[in-house]
């Protein structure tokens, strides 16, 4: 099928469909969230260890929309993993690391949605270049011959400051500490790109963690407790596990999504698969 197409009654009419889609899959989604909600008893995010595999009992949006799929998850980001399977998405994973550090202006928090977008977008533009040079280790595993790439980015702004991942255990208490002062907010940003018709779309969501101010004098032994049991804080941005029982006991509420401070916001992927396919159909 050739990309993009001319726009007709159909698309219009699919444009519409589209919108139904999602909109019957969002309810879906929330009352599958509430089910498990109930089943922990309000306690820690139930976990899919496994990749390409999703919650059966709730239907792959990417699918119903009638767009490719599995999808390509160009992160390695095991919350934006978990995430995808938990709206039902399959995904094929290419993660193929870009000088991040290099990329986008970092001087102050008012920029993070602009730094958030350009470095998703870079990732995204890298993958996408690899697949269409025919890349063997990468596009040997992929089936088809039309794809939809995901790449996401999130920093944390405290204080008008840009936090990214801590480099060290020190810089991810430092980090903790600042938390309980002033509320942090995460900026993440979502960018899908279609193969072969390069069509691209992308948005930004952002969210306030309220913590208690005991945050500020537990930060040490809250960071050492979170190392102790493995909990993967030096690859979040910020040092950040909102999902995590012993984070939660120090927070009083969150302005925003619970997925969007964990790097995914599933309102953006939903908002996102709709403009995509309104666009391949115009």
């Amino acid at each position: 099928m050739a990309y993009p197409m001319k726009a007709t009654t159909w698309g219009r009419r699919s444009i519409l469909l589209a919108n139904l889609i999602l909109s019957s899959y969002h309810s879906r989604l929330v009352q599958a969230a509430f089910a498990v909600d109930k089943s922990v008893g309000g306690g820690a995010t139930r976990r899919a260890m496994s990749t390409n595999t999703s919650h059966h009992d709730i239907p792959d949006p990417v699918v119903e929309l009638g767009l490719p799929s599995p999808i390509i998850l160009g992160s390695g980001s095991f919350t934006r993993k978990l995430i995808l399977s938990q709206m039902g998405i399959k995904y094929d994973l290419v993660v193929l690391p870009i000088d991040e550090k290099n990329i986008g202006d970092r001087t102050s928090g008012a920029l993070a949605s602009e730094l958030v977008s350009t470095l998703a977008k870079a990732k995204g533009d890298h993958v996408v270049q690899q697949i269409l040079n025919g890349d063997p280790s990468i596009r040997g595993s992929l089936a088809g011959d039309e794809w939809v790439v995901l790449t996401g980015d999130q920093v944390v702004v405290q204080a008008n400051s840009i936090l990214e991942k801590p480099e060290s255990v020190i810089e991810a208490k430092s980090f903790v500490k600042s938390y309980g002062l002033s509320a942090p907010r995460t900026v993440g940003a979502c960018v899908l790109t279609h193969i072969p018709s390069m069509v691209q779309v992308s948005g930004v969501d952002t969210a306030q963690i309220n913590f208690k101010k005991s945050i500020s004098e537990s930060a040490d032994d809250l960071v050492d407790r979170l190392l102790d049991s493995d909990a993967p804080i030096l690859s979040c941005a910020g040092g950040l596990m909102v999902e995590h029982p012993f984070v939660k006991d120090f927070i009083d509420g969150i302005d925003g999504t619970e997925d969007s401070v964990m790097g995914l916001s599933k309102d953006l992927v939903l908002r996102l698969l709709g403009e995509l396919k309104a666009k391949l159909v115009q």
